[in-house]
């Protein structure tokens, strides 16, 4: 004891010191964390998003993805000969949001920019009608897709000028969410460093401005099924892909608890010889989602990316008949849904009944699927291949 006093009374000077030093730091640090905590875009949105994500992402719900473009439902039309006209665009999707039972199976749908404002032949506006079904509404925000120079035909989404406002105005007017693609391709040349980069930066900017504006934004890195890859390639590819995206998004003080992904699944490319069973590119997808995405992230709403119906529904039963995932992993499909709704309605009011009943079939069983207890019940025409090379919307 005496030595210690001794060292100490030796030492005073330095142990002060150091004593000011460490606290002056950590007050610097508490100062830092502060100021930090302040530039989280979400600050006055954090629960709301929280609760929204967690409502889109619930057990047995996924989202329908209704958000084409005037193009792209144009070549939907084309194939049952019905015009694309802004009444027959209302009708279809007017058949979609009134279909009974529809807050089941679905619990979002993503909407183009003119869906969002239409009224229905009643004059009931469409968000009021996907509301009072217990679906949260939500907006497509990008623009496209455009070429970056400098690659080998690869793309880059546009559409961040102007998007605060947008989103500002998107939720005065009902949405809750929003969504954001970004396109990666496979071939001898890609992807490219700077196109996977330019869209995890791009995704991450957009992130923040949606949760600055109080939408909860899906997140979406497809990674294209185009090419002749096999699964290996496509695992490695979409690793690099989403393990990029996260830390743009952290890097963006992106609040992950208020965020969806809406990545591709890990499968062979549509032209492998060698395609991969449902149980390989369940074990593929899962794989790469434990190595790069934090369990904080409430859902995982993967695409169809052109699978057939039934083949979409099959992987995602086979994804979640792997345990203990920390996530929620569900859909968020399009053509996967909507396919069999389309050609049975055939543009008819006539035919409204079958397709709402065509429409809730493909819903229940995505239903069932993302329970892990689909049970395969399929038809040749729910088998057709949806892929389109190229594929924009």
């Amino acid at each position: 004891l005496l030595y210690l006093l001794l060292l100490f009374k030796k030492k005073k000077k330095k142990i002060i010191l150091k004593i000011n030093y460490l606290f002056k730091n950590k007050l610097n640090f508490f100062k830092m964390h502060s100021i930090a905590r302040n530039l989280v875009p979400c600050l006055n949105y954090q629960e709301e998003l929280r609760a929204t994500a967690r409502a889109i992402a619930s057990p047995g719900r996924g989202i329908l993805a209704a958000d084409e473009s005037t193009g792209t439902i144009e070549k939907r039309f084309e194939k049952i000969n019905v015009p694309n006209t802004e009444e027959m665009r209302r009708d279809y999707r007017e058949l979609l949001f009134r279909s009974e039972g529809l807050g089941q199976y679905i619990s979002g749908v993503i909407l183009f920019e003119e869906t969002l404002n239409q009224k229905a032949a009643d004059g009931t506006p469409l968000v009021d009608i996907i509301k009072s079904a217990g679906v949260i509404p939500g907006i497509k925000v990008d623009k496209g897709v455009v070429n970056l120079i400098g690659t080998d035909g690869e793309q880059v989404t546009q559409g961040i000028d102007g998007l605060g406002q947008r989103c500002a105005d998107y939720y005065k007017k009902g949405a809750r969410f929003a969504k954001w693609r970004g396109v990666i391709k496979i071939s001898a040349n890609a992807p490219s460093e700077l196109s996977i980069n330019e869209n995890a930066n791009l995704l991450a900017r957009y992130a923040a401005i949606c949760q600055q504006n109080g939408l909860v934004p899906i997140v979406e890195p497809e990674v294209l099924m185009d090419g002749s890859h096999d699964i290996e390639v496509c695992a490695a590819v979409t690793e690099r892909v989403w393990q990029v995206t996260i830390n743009a998004l952290f890097n963006h003080r992106i609040f992950f608890e208020g965020i969806l992904l809406k990545p591709s699944m890990v499968t062979s490319g549509a032209d492998c010889s060698n395609k991969a069973t449902p149980q390989q590119i369940a074990l593929a997808t899962v794989t790469v989602l434990r190595r790069t995405v934090p369990p904080a992230i409430p859902g995982i709403m993967f695409l169809s990316g052109g699978q057939s119906e039934e083949e979409a529904t099959i992987n995602l039963n086979a994804v979640n008949q792997i345990p203990n995932s920390p996530w929620i992993l569900s859909f968020s499909y399009g053509r996967a849904l909507q396919a069999s709704a389309l050609k049975a309605w055939k543009g008819s009011k006539d035919n409204f009944k079958a397709g709402q009943e065509a429409f809730l079939i493909r819903a229940k069983a995505n239903s069932e699927a993302q329970l892990g207890k689909y049970n395969n019940n399929t038809t040749t025409q729910q088998s057709e291949s949806l892929y389109q090379k190229n594929y924009t919307y």
